[in-house]
Formats: structure tokens, sequence, C-alpha cells
């Protein structure tokens, strides 16, 4: 029910704010949403220091990244549920202060386990959030402005990884470490303040949150959260481990998705057959029966393996294939930050105007092509590499400038209001899965090709044999983007439908 009596709901502050209410929300969660995606990727700067403070091998150390990831995989799903349960501020205002205190627990720690629990407490924050902005963005915009706002939100929210490792790598040279945590603290202070202001206490909807209502699915969560980390375990036994092992994980990883597919089946089933109540599912199967959604599924996850295993190919193909110094890679990767803000600020206008399916194909194209052409950049040309990485890496991100306004907005469009904060959480939490996956997948097939041409990694040689071992999976991205091209055209709107 629209209550205005309540000054913090829904009503009562777009009845104060007037028509640049829906603006201020959208920059108090755009704050908080910086924070989180600052958490994730900055810490890597950090983390040949961190090793060394706790004379950690590369696979302990690499826990830091993988918990983090582990734990915003899967809280995603519970967006919904909070949502419903607690409103908009609570549970965003909850996020905040566990990411900020995270980030502190995590700078002041002096043993290992103490570091890794709060990355795992700020992978559990940043990966609630995450969703809420597409569910504000469609519920509080109208239809010819959710794609301007979707670029606004964009541009803001990638700045925060283009800048972010440059200025984690002043803070590491300059502090040590420890600085790099405490970097999300002025953002979260900032965005606790704004969501005081601008964040509704009311849940999607502008109903009051109903804290008596149905509980949640924990069987589910639970088959999700060992499903995942059977996953991620499995893909780095792969690398490092046995094979046994490996395929013991990941058996055992489809037999939990079958197992979550059934519960999820079956709960929705009882909440149908009781309208007035029952258990909502974590993620609702239903939803994949429209095609837009089903197709803008297939291709964030797929986005999702290409973008985190380009993100993690990439630094290691400059560093330990091309041997550039950590500096240099910075100076190549910044450019193409910039772009992608500028991109997506320009193709949220078009997203209004342009079909879904066309935005996100020429952003497929664009990102396929920046992954092939990676195999122009030779060792016998040294004065054309950095411009070409250069001019790559631009082309990538132009393309990412494409798919990120479109494609949650354009997947979703096709849903009811009330199944968007679900939407939202699912279609955020197949993308992770596939970043999570991505990074593994790239670095098993890394270390099989160079394997195959008689190289190592962690050799000190530049030799063409390890170029080729690196082309081949940039080649092997480029394959991936071509199988989200198939389910981006299917995004076209059924001409039928009408």
């Amino acid at each position: 029910m629209n209550d205005t009596s309540d000054p913090s709901s829904l009503p009562a502050l777009r009845e104060r704010y007037g028509p640049r209410y829906r603006w201020l929300l959208l920059l108090a969660v755009m704050v908080g949403t910086m924070a989180s995606v600052m958490s994730s990727t900055v810490v890597n700067v950090a983390i040949p220091d961190m090793s060394h403070h706790f004379t950690l091998g590369q696979e302990r150390a690499q826990w830091v990244t993988s918990g983090f990831m582990a734990a915003m995989t899967v809280s995603m799903l519970t967006t919904p549920w909070l949502l419903a349960r607690y409103g908009y501020r609570r549970t965003y205002e909850g996020c905040m202060w566990l990411l900020l205190v995270g980030g502190v627990a995590g700078g002041l720690a002096n043993h290992y386990p103490l570091v890794l629990a709060a990355r795992v407490a700020e992978g559990l924050a940043a990966g609630v959030v995450q969703p809420i902005p597409a569910i504000i963005i469609l519920r509080a915009f109208e239809s010819n402005e959710q794609g301007r706002a979707s670029g606004i939100f964009g541009m803001g929210v990638v700045l925060a990884p283009a800048l972010g490792p440059s200025i984690g790598g002043v803070l590491v040279d300059l502090f040590g470490w420890r600085s790099i945590f405490f970097m999300v603290v002025p953002l979260c202070l900032l965005s606790l303040w704004l969501a005081k202001k601008f964040v509704p206490t009311t849940a999607p909807g502008g109903a009051a949150a109903n804290r008596s209502g149905a509980g949640l699915d924990w069987r589910g969560l639970l088959l999700a959260a060992a499903g995942t980390l059977c996953l991620l375990n499995g893909l780095v036994e792969l690398q490092g481990g046995t094979l046994a092992t490996a395929f013991t994980l990941l058996a055992a990883a489809v037999g939990l998705l079958l197992a979550f597919i059934w519960l999820e089946r079956r709960t929705l089933q009882r909440r149908q057959h009781h309208a007035a109540g029952g258990m909502e599912p974590l993620m609702n199967l239903s939803l994949f029966r429209d095609r837009r959604f089903a197709m803008g599924s297939v291709v964030a996850f797929i986005y999702g393996i290409a973008l985190f295993g380009s993100t993690y190919l990439l630094p290691v193909y400059m560093q330990m294939g091309l041997r550039l110094s950590p500096s240099v890679v910075g100076t190549v990767l910044l450019p193409s930050g910039l772009v992608l803000a500028i991109t997506i600020a320009m193709v949220g206008r078009l997203a209004d105007r342009q079909p879904t399916h066309r935005l996100v194909s020429i952003g497929v194209l664009l990102l396929a092509a920046s992954f092939a052409l990676m195999v122009t950049v030779r060792l016998d040309h040294a004065g054309l590499i950095i411009p070409l990485l250069i001019v790559w890496a631009i082309l990538g991100r132009i393309g990412l400038g494409f798919i990120l306004p479109s494609l949650n907005i354009g997947a979703m469009r096709g849903l009811g209001r009330d199944h968007i904060p679900q939407g939202a959480s699912t279609i955020n939490f197949l993308r992770m899965l596939g970043g999570a996956a991505g990074v593994s997948l790239c670095g098993i097939f890394l270390e099989w090709r160079l394997a195959v041409h008689g190289q190592v990694l962690d050799s000190a040689s530049s030799a063409p044999d390890r170029l080729t071992a690196f082309n081949e999976t940039f080649i092997l991205l480029a394959v991936i983007c071509g199988l989200a091209l198939i389910a981006a055209l299917r995004l076209k709107p059924d001409s039928t439908a009408k």
C-alpha cells in the first residue's frame, strides 16, 4: 500500500523531491555499487605484497579473490527476498555497513584467515547490492528513460575498476597492502549518508516491507552455494591439482545443479498452489519461459566468461608474454577504461531508441574482434606493440560499452513488474558465475597450450611459441563471444507477440 504518512516511503520521497527524485535515488545506489565493484577489483594489486607479508603460496593468496567471488555470486540470489522483507533502505544500508566493516577489518587484520573472512564479508555485501540498481532503473524510470539512466549509472560504476587499480598501485607503493582495504571506507560513508536521504524504506513496488512474509529458501541457497564452491574448486583443481579430485568436484557441481533445479521447480509449484502464501523460490525458473530473458541470461553468462577471463588474461599476457612492466600495463589499460565510461553514457541514450538485440550484437562482435586481433601483436614489430595493445583494448571496451547498458534492461522488459527483482538477481548471478568460471577456463586453456608448445608460464623467455599459446587463448575467447552472438540475435522481440 502506498503510504505517504511515512516520510521515508517511496511516495513521500517522490512528493518531496519531485521529478528529479529518481536521479537522486540512482546517484545514491551508484555510489554504493562503485564501492562494491572497487572492492572486488582493486585487491588484486595488493596480492603480491600480502603473499609476502603472510608468507603464502600463490594458491592460498588467490583465495582472497576467489572467496570474494564465490560469496558475491551466491548472495546475489538473496536480493529479492531481502528487499521484500526489509525494504530498500535497510537492505542497502546493511550491505554498506558490512562492506565498511569488512574493509576496516581486512586492513587491520594480523592473521590471513581474518583477511579471508573480511573478503568473504565484503563479497556477501557486494553481491546483494549489485542487482538493486537494475531493479530501481526498471521501476523508477519510464521505458524511454531507462537506457539513459542505465548509461549514466554504468559510466559511474565502470570508472571504479578503471581507476581503482591505478590508485591502488600508488597506495600500495606508498602505504603497503593494508591501504587497499581502506579505499572503500569513504565511498561507504558517502553512500550511507545518501541512503538516509534518498533511498526509500519501502520494498519494490512502493509497498511497505513485509517482515512477517515468506521465509528465505535456505535449502536452495545451500545447494547454490555448495554447487558454486564445487564448480570453482573443481576448475582450480584442473589447473594445479589432480584430475580425480577435479572430476569429482565437477561431477558434484553438476549433481548439485540438478538438485537445485528440481528443488526450485518444486518450490515454485507449491507457491502457485498456495497463492496467498508459500515460500518464494530463490530462482524463479518460470522467468526463462520469456525468450528474451532466457537469451539475455545466456548472453550474460557467456559475456561473464569473456569479460572476466580477459580481465585475467590481458595483464598476464602483457607481463608474462610480452615482458612489459606493471606500470606500462596500467598505462596501456587506462585509456580503454576511460573510453568504456564514455561509450556507456552514449550507448545508454541509444538504448532508449534502438532495439536491444542490435546494440548487444554490435557489442559482442566488437568484443570478439578485439580478442581475435590480439594475434597481430608480434615481437618482431617492437615499435607497434604498445599502440596495437591500446587500440585493441579500446575496441574491446567499446564492445562492452554497447552491451552493458542494453543487456539487463532489454532482457527484462518482457517480465512483469513483480518479477523484476528476481530477474535482476538471476541475470547478475549467471553473469558472475560465468565470470568466476571464465578466469579458471582461461588459466586452464593457457597452461594446456603452453605445455603443447613446450613452454611454462613462469619462464623468463619471451619466445614466439609462448605468444602462440596466448594467441590461441585469445582466439578461444573470440569463439566464446561468437556463441554469445547467436543468443544476442535472439533478443529480438517476437513480432507475433502483438
